[in-house]
């Protein structure tokens, strides 16, 4: 049988992005993110969270729960679109 296609839809997409947007905005690297996803039970590495940050990887349920408790949002944040920020120049990042 062949392997099924794990193609990321529109809301894996959507909260791939807004996990990013809400881990540059409280000013952590990747590696601190996980490291924080990994303490709460959750074993993940900075290339695991670079590929779901990038949609290259899927985020299961329980990927999702923990990177949410890491960001100290609800898992529905993460679901939800994050408007991008504005910089200073008027120019969204």
């Amino acid at each position: 049988m062949a392997a099924r296609s794990l193609e990321i839809g529109p809301a894996g997409i959507r909260t791939a992005r807004t996990i990013e947007i809400l881990r540059t905005e409280r000013g952590l690297a990747q590696r601190e993110l996980a490291a924080r996803v990994s303490a709460l039970g959750r074993p993940m590495t900075n290339t695991m969270l670079s590929r779901i940050e990038r949609a290259q990887r899927r985020c299961d349920i329980d990927d999702l729960v923990a990177l949410a408790q890491a960001l100290l949002v609800s898992p529905l944040v993460l679901l939800q679109e994050v408007e991008c920020p504005v910089t200073s120049f008027g120019q969204r990042r």
